[in-house]
């Protein structure tokens, strides 16, 4: 057997369309008689230290069975498990995750769900955004921590993904504020030490939607009758926490913060919205994006189909792989044992309805060799 070599990348799991292993037999009656399934879409892909997988299915329509989940093969088939419980999935219960887009698992194997709150795309009620931390050696709650309405508007926010710095005690989270025009964009930080959050860069031009910004991907629009307008959306942490990059998915650049003026609550917004860095453009839009501990920043590509990565020290964009079965790559994470992991899901397809439901390349999940001792910006030494 030869060799791997940096780029070489394999597919771990796909399938046509998503399945769970059912508890109820009556919501499995309904989950297939309503074709629930159409609005199954894989999102959040993540290992933890022990080698399990974890799916993320957000609830953007109605009748997803639940939206976090433990991969589980059987007969051969991959299929979707609630995680933790059927209960930590119920709907309706704010004490539950309602939909989990982006999500992280730290160096302690402590899951943070980044709960948006919304289901079938209604506003949320006081508990439904938040972040719910998860001990997955211990499998118990740890802490949940609710995101008030003056922080991400139960509304207008769409809490897409976050990153975690456990050294210094902050998250920060890239709110796409997709429900109003305009789009209410921006990023939160939250200080676990203090409990306390922030809003910045509120409508600011780095969180939202390039104006009259239209992508294709191999040809085809997304959406088919109208721009998809989204703020704020992918977002990276260095390896030494120093600086926070984000990009919003309707647009191609990329910007960055130096850590310090997020993590200090005194600074006015004035002077933080002077900080940003405008980075350039990345030659696509990207959705997930992701670090390494060795500096270097991951960006899926939209339109290029496939893996980019930023260099901050040579300030350059550059494509790692691309491949026409990677239509629109989703999120991206690492095994920590040298390789990237991330996904595609035919997002635009899927919620316009045109969808070919027997195709097996409908949802890859892919996995890329990055080359030895490479690992997640939580490792970091």
């Amino acid at each position: 057997m030869s060799a791997k070599k940096i780029g070489d990348y394999e597919i771990l799991y796909q399938w046509s369309r998503l399945d769970w292993l059912f508890q109820d037999e009556a919501m499995q009656a309904e989950f297939y008689e309503k074709e629930y399934w159409k609005g199954a879409m894989p999102a959040g892909f993540k290992v933890d230290r022990d080698g399990n997988y974890y799916l993320s299915v957000p609830r953007w329509p109605l009748g997803i069975p639940a939206t976090v989940n433990k991969i589980e093969v059987v007969n051969g088939k991959a299929m979707l498990s609630a995680y933790p419980s059927w209960e930590m999935n119920r709907v309706g219960d704010p004490s539950a995750l309602q939909s989990v887009l982006g999500w992280e698992i730290d160096e302690f194997n402590r899951a943070w769900f980044l709960d948006q709150g919304h289901v079938g795309g209604q506003p949320c009620k006081m508990g439904d955004e938040k972040i719910v931390c998860w001990d997955l050696t211990r499998n118990e709650l740890v802490e949940s921590i609710p995101v008030p309405n003056e922080i991400a508007d139960f509304t207008a926010s769409f809490l897409n993904d976050l990153v975690v710095d456990n050294a210094n005690g902050f998250i920060y989270i890239a709110d796409s504020g997709i429900f109003t025009d305009p789009l209410q964009g921006g990023l939160v930080v939250y200080n676990m030490r203090i409990k306390q959050f922030r809003r910045v860069l509120h409508q600011h031009v780095s969180t939202q939607d390039v104006p009259g910004f239209w992508f294709k991907i191999a040809g085809r629009p997304a959406w088919k009758d109208r721009p998809n307008r989204t703020g704020a959306d992918g977002i990276a942490l260095s390896a030494d926490r120093k600086t926070l990059y984000w990009c919003p998915l309707t647009g191609r650049n990329l910007y960055a913060m130096d850590t310090a003026l997020l993590q200090d609550y005194s600074i006015p917004d004035k002077e933080i919205e002077k900080a940003v860095q405008d980075l350039g453009d990345k030659g696509t839009n990207t959705d997930g994006m992701g670090a390494d501990n060795l500096g270097n920043i991951y960006y899926t590509m939209l339109e290029g189909m496939g893996i980019g990565i930023y260099d901050p020290v040579k300030r350059t964009f550059r494509e790692f792989i691309t491949d026409p079965r990677m239509n629109w790559v989703d999120g991206v994470t690492f095994d920590n044992h040298g390789s990237l992991i991330f996904n595609n899901n035919h997002l635009h397809q899927l919620f316009d309805g045109d969808l070919d439901w027997d195709d097996e390349n409908n949802f890859i999940v892919w996995k890329a060799y990055l080359g030895e001792g490479v690992k997640s910006y939580l490792y970091y030494k």
